[in-house]
């Protein structure tokens, strides 16, 4: 297993489990699983709505005494509507409870948007709160408080483009230790990977897979599936693999960790074992010409232009 190491040497596994659209029984079964099946690496957010299910699942691996919480990265984030400085310490201590741990690995900002408090989903652009009303560098300072305070081992941001990563680090006491973004073979963001790397941020990778269970309002039409391209079977032919597990080990090629989500416990295990699956520098090359800048989460559920929020990823 491919590991990145933080400056601290806190280490975390390059290949995780993703828990976006995961509820209920289903997602706590998922943890269980995973974690049984050897991940090590955990993701999850407040926005997800599964924090407290997850949290049954790690105690109750944890009361039988195999697998520690020590073991176990575990990464959530802050959602839209607690970026207002006097909201980020009470939404991530809520995280903590309904997770039943005494800190988190990593604690991200989940988007570069902001709304009022206690609004979930907007839906008129009064429930946005502009950059001006809730400025990123006040809502950073509140995460290096957290990392401060051991709330958090680990600090970072999620979606920030490269003008929006620069422009935060320009400001922080504490850089952001992590990016994650979405990030696959037809969308690979090399500009931003070679400037996380310079600046030492890590990068997670979501949507590794295409995202194919997300709800249709967030689809676009005629989406490609990325487990169809046709080089990527061909490299899974030759090395023995399915193209998931090469999708999957990919990005830990690159040094770049990666969350893809699965309830299924065989899809779970197949995806663990991504980690074994050897790809050539040619694999490699193969990939690196399938680039499209294809997104399947474009950002436009977030546009609001008389708050300041157009184009979210500065493209």
């Amino acid at each position: 297993m491919k590991i990145l190491e933080f400056d601290n040497k806190d280490k975390m596994h390059a290949i995780g489990l993703g828990t976006w659209k995961a509820k209920g029984k289903e997602v706590k079964e998922a943890v269980k699983n995973a974690l049984y099946a050897g991940v090590r690496h955990i993701d999850t957010a407040a926005v997800y709505g599964n924090e407290e299910e997850i949290g049954e699942a790690l105690a109750e691996v944890f009361a039988e005494g195999n697998i520690h919480r020590e073991d176990v990265f575990v990464t959530s984030k802050l959602w839209n509507d607690a970026h207002k400085s006097d909201y980020v310490l009470p939404a991530l201590r809520q995280s903590l409870d309904k997770l039943k741990l005494d800190y988190l690995d990593l604690y991200l900002v989940h988007w570069p948007v902001a709304f009022k408090p206690g609004v979930s989903f907007p839906e008129r652009t009064a429930d946005y709160l502009s950059p001006q009303e809730a400025p990123v560098s006040e809502t950073w300072k509140q995460m290096e408080a957290a990392k401060e305070n051991g709330y958090a081992r680990h600090i970072g941001v999620s979606n920030f483009s490269k003008k929006k990563l620069e422009n935060l680090i320009s400001q922080a006491k504490i850089k952001p230790e992590m990016n994650q973004v979405e990030m696959h073979p037809y969308l690979q963001q090399n500009e931003l990977v070679d400037y996380c790397k310079e600046q030492n941020v890590k990068i997670t990778a979501y949507s590794p897979l295409g995202s194919g269970d997300r709800p249709e309002n967030m689809k676009g039409e005629n989406e490609p599936s990325l487990l169809e391209i046709p080089e990527i079977n061909e490299i899974a032919k030759k090395r023995d693999a399915t193209a998931a597990q090469v999708l999957i080990n990919w990005h830990a090629h690159r040094g770049i960790a990666v969350i893809p989500k699965s309830t299924t416990k065989a899809h779970i295990e197949s995806n663990f074992r991504a980690a074994n699956v050897e790809l050539k520098p040619e694999d490699m090359e193969t990939i690196a010409s399938l680039d499209k800048n294809y997104r399947f989460i474009t950002g436009k559920f977030f546009e609001a232009p008389e708050k300041g929020y157009t184009n979210i990823y500065d493209e």
